[in-house]
């Protein structure tokens, strides 16, 4: 991939800031992940919460009225995007974010290598020891 710029004028200087989640609550959903991943939370509003470090990329959860999560595996309102959290053991890190409001869809694709999970808004992302 080229990074050369064919316009005569200089671009500016693009950094990867963040992922956001949309969901009815952010305060909760960002409990959720701030514990599983250690993050402090950088900004937060009635309607919007930052998790990051300092100069490091991080994840957003903004507030959506009549917010529908995706449904699992049942395409019905589809996923845009999951998260793939590495972890040293699945059984140990599903059964710890089980009590902390993460749920456990009938549907497993690859269950040895992956774990999906639903958070507490109901979008799934997936453990994996492959990362």
């Amino acid at each position: 991939m080229s990074t050369e710029n064919s316009d005569t004028t200089s671009a500016p200087a693009f950094r990867y800031a963040a992922v956001t989640f949309d969901c009815p609550d952010p305060a909760e959903l960002a409990r959720f992940y701030s514990d599983m991943l250690d993050l402090p939370v950088a900004y937060e509003s009635d309607d919007f919460v930052f998790l990051a470090r300092e100069g490091a990329p991080g994840l957003g959860f903004s507030r959506v009225a009549g917010h529908r999560p995706p449904t699992w595996p049942d395409p019905a309102v589809e996923k845009r995007a999951h998260l793939e959290i590495g972890v040293a053991d699945l059984d140990e890190a599903e059964a710890h974010l089980l009590t902390r409001g993460a749920t456990h869809p009938t549907h497993q694709p690859s269950p040895d290598r992956w774990r999906v999970l639903l958070d507490p808004s109901g979008q799934p992302f997936c453990l994996t020891t492959l990362v």
